[in-house]
């Protein structure tokens, strides 16, 4: 059964703009892990954008938006074919009341912007 879908859309040159006019910016945003995805990307603004977006559309698949809990508590990484994968911590565990549940993201993006779309499903 389905509990919540969301879905974010970002302009990835705002991304690129708050990476080069904000230094902490990525550390504020995002987990070691993903800093670690990003380098082995070249650092490219669509995949950051991308995983900015992935946290954004989780967020309102659970239906509080970011309450209780930080965008880095929503880790965005990708398994070995690539699909992205969402990781959360035990905040987020608890917004959910720590049952179990399916959460399914697909990014995707063009020159200009980064799409996701989160679907949140009990097991």
């Amino acid at each position: 059964m389905i509990i919540g879908i969301g879905t974010d859309i970002i302009e990835i040159e705002r991304i690129e703009k708050a990476i080069k006019t904000n230094k902490h910016f990525l550390d504020k945003l995002f987990t070691k892990n993903e800093i670690l995805l990003f380098e082995s990307k070249a650092m490219r603004s669509e995949v950051i954008a991308g995983n900015f977006a992935a946290k954004e559309a989780v967020s309102k698949a659970l239906g509080t938006g970011v309450r209780g809990f930080s965008f880095k508590d929503i880790e965005i990484l990708r398994d070995e074919l690539g699909k992205p994968v969402a990781k959360l911590n035990e905040k987020v565990e608890k917004v959910l009341g720590n049952k179990g549940y399916n959460l399914n993201i697909s990014i995707s993006h063009n020159n200009l912007s980064a799409i996701a779309f989160a679907v949140l499903e009990e097991k």
